[in-house]
C-alpha cells in the first residue's frame, strides 16, 4: 500500500471527474468493484524485483467479503495482523490456496486478473513510440501493426540475439522511456542506440530484421521521443506504468454487460487527482462507463484485501509459468480469472495462462487481446 500525495485537480470536466470519482456514493445500478496490484516498479520494469504485474478486482458485498477475508485468517491462523497473498502461497498452506481459487471458493464468478508480462510491455512501448508515432499512455487498448512489430521483435529475443544482448536491449529501451534519468539527458538516446545495434540482424527473421532496421533508422524520433518525456509535466501518465491500462481494462471488462462501475483501489502515488481524472476521461473516450475511480486503505476494505490476495498470488503463479517452473494444477485453477486483454508476449506460457476462447488457431498469428476492427467481439492479438 502507498500514499496517494498528487496535487489537486484543476476545474472543468477533469476537475469534475476527480470530484468524481473520489467522492459520493455509487451511481443506481452500478456496480461497486475493489482493486489492488502487485508488482509494481514503477517505471523500473527490466531491473526491478518482479517480471510480472497483476492487476486484480473483486465484485461483491462488503460483508461477505469481511467474512472470507475472517475465513482464510481461521483457516490459516497466523498470528500476522495483516495477512498477504505469501500467507496463502506456503506450502503448508495449499490447501487454502486451492480452496481459494476453486470454482467453490469465495471469488469463483466474481473477480478478474489483469496481467502483464513486463519485458514484452517495454518493447511494445518502445516499438510503438518510435515507429507508430504518438502513444497515449493512459489509453487502454493497443491497436495497429506496431503491436504485431513487436511482438515479431519480442519473440526473437534472448533465443535468436543472446541472452547478454537481449537483456542490453530491453534495459535500455527502458531507459529510453523512463520519464526522468540523472545525468546527461541524451545518454538514454545513445544507449539505446548502442543496444539496438549490438543486435545481430542477420541471425533474425525477416520480419524481425525488419523491426531493427526500422528502429535503426528512427534515431530523430527518439531524440525527439525522449525530450517530451523529460519536459512533460509530473501530472502525465508515466509511459511505463502499467497500472493505468490495467485499470481502464479493468473497468472495461466489469462493465461489459453495459453497466456502470465504479472502482475502489488501494491507494497508489501514481493515482494523483489529475490522474485519477485522466482515468474517468480516457474511459469516457473509449466508451467504457466509468463511473468514478475511489481510493481507500486496504486494510479498511475487506474487498481489497480478497484482492490484494488474489494480484499476489497471480503475479507468483504467473511469474512461475512464464519461468518454465508452473505447477499445471495451480495454474488451471488461476486460468479462469484471467482476462483475454492481458498483455502478454510469451506464446508458451499463455498457452496454460490464457483463457481457452483466446488460444491462437492455426490460421491467426496473434497475441492475448489485441482488438482490431469495429466489431464488438475481440480478435486476438495485443492492447496495452
Amino acid at each position: 500500500m502507498s500514499t496517494n500525495n498528487g496535487d489537486d485537480g484543476d476545474g472543468g470536466e477533469d476537475g469534475d471527474a476527480v470530484r468524481a470519482a473520489n467522492g459520493g456514493g455509487t451511481p443506481p445500478g452500478a456496480a461497486e468493484v475493489a482493486c489492488d496490484e502487485s508488482g509494481s516498479d514503477g517505471e523500473n520494469l527490466t531491473t526491478g524485483n518482479t517480471d510480472v504485474f497483476a492487476h486484480a478486482s473483486v465484485c461483491m458485498p462488503l460483508a461477505e467479503a469481511a467474512a472470507y477475508v475472517q475465513e482464510v485468517r481461521d483457516r490459516i491462523r497466523s498470528p500476522a495482523e495483516e495477512y498477504k497473498a505469501t500467507h496463502l502461497l506456503r506450502e503448508k498452506h495449499r490447501a487454502v490456496l486451492e480452496w481459494f481459487l476453486s470454482p467453490s471458493g469465495p471469488l469463483h464468478g466474481r473477480a478478474h486478473v489483469d496481467l502483464t508480462e513486463k519485458a514484452f510491455f517495454v518493447v511494445e512501448r518502445a516499438v510503438t513510440l518510435l515507429l507508430g508515432g504518438a502513444a497515449d499512455a493512459a489509453a487502454p487498448f493497443r491497436a495497429g501493426p506496431e503491436v504485431l512489430d513487436a511482438a515479431a521483435l519480442f519473440r526473437a529475443g534472448a533465443e535468436v540475439f543472446g541472452e547478454s544482448a537481449w537483456r542490453r536491449f530491453l534495459a535500455a529501451s527502458n531507459g529510453l522511456l523512463r520519464g526522468r534519468n540523472a545525468g546527461d539527458p541524451a545518454a538514454p538516446v545513445e544507449n539505446f542506440f548502442h543496444a539496438l545495434g549490438a543486435l545481430d540482424r542477420t541471425r533474425a527473421s525477416a520480419e524481425a530484421a525488419d523491426v531493427l532496421a526500422r528502429l535503426a533508422a528512427a534515431r530523430p524520433r527518439a531524440g525527439a521521443v525522449r525530450s517530451g518525456l523529460v519536459l512533460a509535466p509530473r501530472t502525465a501518465v508515466p509511459v511505463l506504468n502499467p497500472l493505468v491500462p490495467a485499470l481502464l481494462r479493468t473497468a472495461a471488462h466489469w462493465s461489459a454487460d453495459g453497466r456502470a462501475v465504479r472502482l475502489v483501489h488501494d491507494e497508489q502515488n501514481v493515482l494523483t487527482p489529475d490522474r485519477v481524472a485522466r482515468i474517468v476521461h480516457e474511459a469516457r473516450r473509449a466508451g467504457i462507463p466509468l463511473a468514478g475511480l475511489r481510493l481507500v486503505d486496504s486494510r479498511r476494505d475487506a474487498r481489497v484485501q480478497l484482492a490484494d490476495f488474489l494480484a499476489g498470488i497471480a503475479r507468483k503463479l504467473a511469474s512461475d509459468e512464464l519461468n518454465g517452473r508452473g505447477e499445471a494444477a495451480l495454474t488451471a485453477l488461476l486460468r479462469p480469472y484471467v482476462g483475454p486483454d492481458s498483455v502478454w508476449g510469451d506464446r508458451r506460457s499463455w498457452y496454460r495462462l490464457g483463457p481457452v476462447a483466446t488460444e491462437p488457431g492455426a490460421a491467426r498469428e496473434a497475441l492475448p487481446g489485441h482488438r482490431v476492427g469495429s466489431g464488438p467481439a475481440p480478435v486476438r492479438a495485443q492492447h496495452l
